[in-house]
């Protein structure tokens, strides 16, 4: 048809930026909790096998069936419109966050699905390929191969993974498992999701735009590693809740209070700057709204600060609760794997819920 480009026919320097093809980015994009609550309340659930050792009950990170004593299948999948311009970027960041979610099971990923929808008569095929060649980085750095997965014509780009692993069912680390008196301890400092919100926006900066990269297309190679330390409780990745949302994800599975230490939360270097001078994502105002009557505050807390609290992680770090014992040898793992991990907070015993002191 006259007028309309075929994608062979669009040069990839007449291309829009990737971010202005997307009403939101990266794990920004995800259905608010209190929505996705509503969504599923009533919904009639299948008889749930017994071989099915984690399913939907406690919003984890992915299922797991048990093959048996010694071997389970960890399967989820994870995917989301541009969270930068960068085509091999965005693909390096969309499958590094989708493979997190087995490493959070303490699993090892062995293979991955892509899942691909593009706007074929606005990215030209080397643009789209580029998404593709940088997914496909991220899973030949965790060592598994893309043996598959499923392509349509979308109005917005969109790429992700299906990603499979395996986990020995002694092993297995849900969200729900932590004691009274486990310390908090966090693998990546906060603040993805005030960053994508700059560079939307043209305000990030070069030193700023390496930090974030750098974060989020670092794989969570610790989890298999802390999840056979036996004092490690419970583990989970802070994704596009927040760390609030998943924080409370954890309080609700494991029936016990979650203490924040605010002052010791690490955040990328520049991102309080930034969230005040307004580079605040909608996401973390969805995901105050959905979850916030459930934070109670020990003390001041700013808007700033509140927005940090809920910023949407896209491939953000492990959250994991252990015993105070094991606190060191877990900072020592994720030293060894490269992350500069930080303790923030402990569980006592209370009220499901979370408290920031």
């Amino acid at each position: 048809m006259k007028g309309v480009p075929t994608v062979s026919s669009i040069s990839a320097s007449a291309e829009p930026r990737l971010t202005s093809l997307a009403h939101g980015g990266g794990c920004g994009c995800k259905i608010a909790p209190g929505v996705l609550q509503d969504i599923l309340r009533g919904r009639v659930q299948l008889p749930v096998p017994p071989e099915l050792l984690v399913g939907i009950e406690t919003s984890d990170d992915a299922a797991v069936y048990r093959l048996n004593d010694h071997q389970a299948v960890v399967a989820t999948t994870d995917f989301f419109m541009p969270v930068v311009d960068d085509p091999h970027d965005f693909g390096r960041i969309a499958a590094t966050n989708a493979i997190s979610d087995i490493y959070a099971m303490g699993g090892t990923p062995i293979f991955a699905l892509a899942l691909v929808g593009m706007p074929v008569n606005v990215l030209s095929t080397e643009t789209i390929g580029a998404i593709l060649d940088g997914g496909a980085a991220a899973c030949r750095a965790a060592g598994i191969p893309i043996a598959g997965g499923h392509t349509i014509d979308s109005v917005e780009p969109i790429y992700g993974l299906v990603a499979i692993g395996l986990v020995d069912p002694a092993h297995l680390k849900r969200n729900s498992g932590a004691e009274p008196g486990d310390v908090l301890i966090l693998g990546k400092p906060l603040g993805v999701g005030i960053f994508s919100a700059a560079l939307k926006k043209g305000a990030l900066d070069e030193a700023g735009y390496i930090r974030m990269i750098e974060s989020t297309t670092r794989l969570n190679t610790a989890g298999p590693d802390l999840a056979r330390l036996s004092g490690v409780h419970a583990m989970t990745d802070v994704t596009g809740f927040g760390l609030a949302g998943h924080a409370l994800e954890m309080a609700r599975g494991s029936n016990c209070q979650v203490r924040v230490d605010w002052s010791a939360v690490p955040l990328l270097e520049g991102a309080f700057d930034l969230a005040a001078a307004g580079f605040v994502t909608g996401a973390s105002g969805r995901n105050w709204a959905s979850y916030g009557q459930d934070v109670a505050f020990a003390r001041e807390m700013g808007a700033i600060d509140k927005a940090l609290l809920c910023d949407p992680q896209t491939s953000g770090g492990l959250l994991v609760a252990c015993d105070r014992s094991s606190a060191q040898a877990v900072l020592d793992l994720f030293d060894k794997h490269g992350f500069g991990a930080a303790v923030i907070g402990e569980t006592v015993a209370g009220p499901a819920g979370l408290v920031i002191a």
